[in-house]
């Protein structure tokens, strides 16, 4: 258990120096959702209606950008090996990583939906099953993403092929998400699309640690 904590903590801080933990993932949030209403235009109650499919689409794609570096610097200066060797399972250090990008994405995005769904006028039905999708859909994101970034680990230029990889798996997390909003807003049981979403988290987490192992077994190999 301490070399878990050891790993997340080491994750945490290396997400803070080197790609600007949370301020990155939540500005690129920030300004998606920014730039929906310029395209969408000043239809507020088109806004409002469709405010949650936007937030979970601009928090798939935040989510994306920071994936990358889950494993690419551990490849780039060897902790990798070291991790292999270490005491610590593989599937536990994989678990590890994964929560250290929740951490310091998922949980931030979450936190800043309220704000931004405010400003695509969402109804007020729609900010606790925004929130609750949010906390129980965005560790799939991670989970998903961290089985992507070990598939791409150390490739030249994997941003694009991790983009492939990812964003198809993408789909039923935000398609529950989003039903879970639009449920609420049209005054409808939110409940089914928040259990469906929870489900896909839960499998998520059983399926990741091992999938990614064997993937960065097989590139170490």
């Amino acid at each position: 258990m301490s070399g878990f904590i050891a790993l997340l903590r080491r994750d945490l801080v290396l997400a803070f120096r080197l790609g600007g933990g949370p301020f990155l993932g939540v500005g690129f949030f920030l300004t998606v959702t920014t730039l929906l209403p310029l395209g969408v235009g000043a239809r507020l109650e088109l806004l409002g209606q469709a405010a949650g499919g936007f937030l979970w689409v601009a928090a798939s794609l935040s989510a994306l950008l920071s994936l990358e570096r889950i494993f690419q610097a551990d490849v780039e200066d060897g902790s990798l090996d070291q991790i292999l060797l270490g005491p610590l399972p593989l599937e536990a250090s994989v678990l590890a990583k994964a929560l250290a990008h929740w951490l310091t994405t998922g949980l931030p995005l979450t936190a800043a939906a309220p704000a931004l769904a405010l400003l695509l006028n969402m109804p007020v039905a729609g900010y606790g099953p925004l929130l609750l999708s949010l906390l129980i859909g965005s560790p799939a994101l991670s989970l998903i993403g961290t089985i992507g970034a070990a598939l791409t680990a150390g490739l030249r230029r994997g941003g694009l092929l991790l983009s492939l990889v990812v964003l198809p798996l993408f789909v039923p997390v935000v398609i529950f998400g989003a039903g879970a909003v639009a449920a609420a807003i049209n005054g409808f049981n939110p409940v089914p699309a928040l259990l469906f979403l929870g489900a896909t988290s839960l499998v998520a987490l059983v399926v990741t640690p091992p999938a990614a192992a064997a993937a960065l077994r097989i590139h170490l190999s």
